[in-house]
């Protein structure tokens, strides 16, 4: 036995010579894990704090930006609209109800608004008292925009509808409950309405 080994031990720790034994601490294999568990987790915050940036940075501005396109501006519907003079439709006037002389005294107060007068007489026999409330705006279906808009300023409650006709003319049928024209004054007023729409209320998409 050396002179360097502690009394009562040999074996494997027992000194030889002049070497001291190298007594080895037990591996921790727990710290190890757990430190290679927070280094993954510190990873994937920094990936997702990135993720995060580029949106705000990036991707937020092409949201907004497509959040606008989606959302129609506040004057959208407020462009005006083209409508034609009262000079360039040609209205035919016809009687639907059983009041004699109704037809001339409306194509007469039209034509004194500026309107071309077509024919004027008893509604054919399809319609004959048989348009139940102020009455029909017949035309073809390129009347169906601007044409049909002025006529119908000069009377409440016209149904507008379309036939196979190739003619700008319109039909004006009178109907049961027709009692006379808007005034002037209230039929342009709804003119001018509809030559420039109201902007559409601003709000949230």
């Amino acid at each position: 036995m050396s002179m360097l080994t502690p009394p009562g031990m040999g074996g494997k720790y027992r000194i030889k010579g002049d070497t001291y034994p190298r007594m080895r601490r037990p591996r921790r294999r727990g710290r190890l894990v757990l430190a290679l568990v927070g280094a993954i987790v510190a990873l994937g915050l920094i990936g997702w704090g990135t993720i995060q940036l580029i949106d705000v940075f990036g991707g937020g501005k092409a949201k907004a930006a497509a959040h606008q396109r989606d959302c129609p501006s506040p004057g959208a519907s407020g462009a005006p609209q083209a409508l034609p003079k009262p000079a360039q439709i040609t209205v035919n006037v016809y009687n639907a109800t059983p009041r004699a002389g109704l037809a001339k005294t409306v194509a007469d107060e039209l034509k004194k608004r500026g309107f071309a007068i077509g024919k004027v007489g008893n509604a054919p026999e399809a319609y004959d008292k048989k348009v139940p409330g102020n009455g029909i705006l017949l035309g073809a279906p390129a009347a169906a925009g601007g044409p049909f808009s002025v006529l119908g300023a000069q009377l409440k409650g016209a149904t507008p509808k379309t036939d196979t006709r190739n003619t700008p003319d319109i039909d004006l049928i009178l109907g049961t409950t027709f009692a006379d024209l808007n005034t002037p004054k209230d039929a342009d007023t709804a003119l001018a309405a509809l030559a420039k729409p109201a902007p559409a209320p601003s709000g949230k998409c």
